[in-house]
């Protein structure tokens, strides 16, 4: 007989940490359904996010060079994909629930507009006035209304935890607003090492595909980045000589495996001291327990730095970010005009009368190359 949802509930009490988040112990859906059969609560919540139009669209937006700059180049999909993997991989060493801190993972970049960070600031400062606009928060905008899959209610209807998990995300590159149905003080340890795992996928990423396209080099790394000389260091070492491209990606394999062990560690210890015994025990506390021993965070700040120095502002990668989030001004600005131009979906919201919030979901909910198509067959072909 296949596997029943009380069967793995049962393999997570007997598995699990005291302070994990059971899937049994949800606190449920805003709207109420049949429990699955065969799948824990948070495992549908996974395949939801999987299956949904939002999650595919990731593929055609930007994580930091511009979509369709280069093959081997990160999108925000494969950003997501990566950050899921390192989320399951520190929340199993912590025993803490695998399938949470996945879906909270894959679901964090739902939101994102087309264009990045550039195209995060753009719409917020076009929003002024209208409630702004921040990724986190419209990650679960889409997961409660703005997806349309279900017949009985809007969005993907996911569990509290996995939506507290996305309104409470933060890195330091994200800074969300709280909302008055998640006033907890601190979100799961599923949702911190989600938080987490993206700052650790950033940095190796961002390293690996700065190499790649030639604006950053590994000579300069080493002379000026204590992450990256370390582990340069101990790869030769231990391995020698080796091809190009293999040292370069096991250097930033071992990166990744430091942040991983760090964080594993720090954590582990931070846990043990603050004596917490339950999910909502975590929830209590002010601060975080989810997080790099001092060391590591002055090292990964160095290496925050110097990325925005010769990665995120040199021209190849700011001035074609800037050339797009014009273009999604201008878009912006022509929708208000003639709203009738939008989709189905966004005519259906026009209705709640709700222009700006209306045009500003639309626009998040593009892709990089649909963004340009639109601005050249509405803007540009009018100029």
């Amino acid at each position: 007989m296949p596997v029943s949802r009380i069967e793995l509930e049962e393999r997570e009490d007997a598995w699990l940490a005291p302070y994990a988040q059971r899937s049994s112990a949800t606190r449920g859906r805003v709207h109420e359904e049949t429990p699955p059969e065969w799948r824990t609560h948070y495992q549908r919540d996974r395949d939801r996010v999987i299956h949904s139009p939002a999650f595919r669209r990731l593929e055609y937006k930007t994580q930091v060079f511009l979509n369709g700059t280069g093959d081997h180049l990160r999108t925000r999909l494969t950003h997501t994909m990566e950050v899921a993997g390192i989320s399951r991989n520190i929340a199993r060493a912590l025993r803490l629930n695998e399938d949470l801190a996945e879906t909270i993972a894959l679901a964090h970049d739902l939101g994102h507009s087309p264009f990045g960070h550039s195209g995060e600031s753009v719409l917020n400062r076009l929003m002024r006035g209208h409630g702004g606009f921040e990724h986190n928060r419209q990650s679960l905008r889409v997961v409660d209304e703005l997806e349309r899959k279900y017949p009985g209610f809007p969005g993907l209807n996911l569990t509290w935890e996995a939506r507290e998990g996305l309104m409470k995300h933060a890195t330091a590159y994200d800074v969300p607003r709280p909302r008055p149905d998640f006033e907890v003080r601190s979100p799961s340890l599923e949702a911190q090492v989600a938080n987490l795992a993206d700052e650790v996928a950033y940095y190796s990423h961002d390293l690996d595909d700065g190499i790649e396209c030639g604006l950053l080099s590994e000579k300069a790394l080493v002379r000026d980045v204590e992450v990256w000389r370390q582990a340069a260091s101990w790869v030769r070492r231990k391995y020698g000589r080796m091809p190009d491209e293999t040292r370069r990606f096991f250097t930033i394999r071992v990166i990744i495996d430091e942040q991983v062990k760090d964080v594993v560690r720090t954590t582990e210890a931070a846990i043990r001291s603050a004596k917490v015994q339950a999910s909502d025990g975590v929830r209590r506390l002010a601060r975080p327990l989810v997080r790099y021993s001092p060391d590591r965070r002055r090292r990964n700040l160095q290496l925050r730095k110097y990325l925005y120095q010769q990665l995120y502002y040199n021209p190849v990668v700011h001035v074609p970010n800037q050339q797009a989030v014009q273009m999604l001004e201008e878009l912006f600005r022509y929708f208000l005009k003639h709203p009738a131009d939008m989709g189905e979906g966004a005519q259906r919201r026009l209705r709640q009368k709700v222009l700006h919030r209306t045009v500003c979901d639309y626009l998040a909910g593009m892709t990089d190359r649909y963004a340009m198509q639109e601005h050249l067959r509405l803007v540009a072909a009018r100029v």
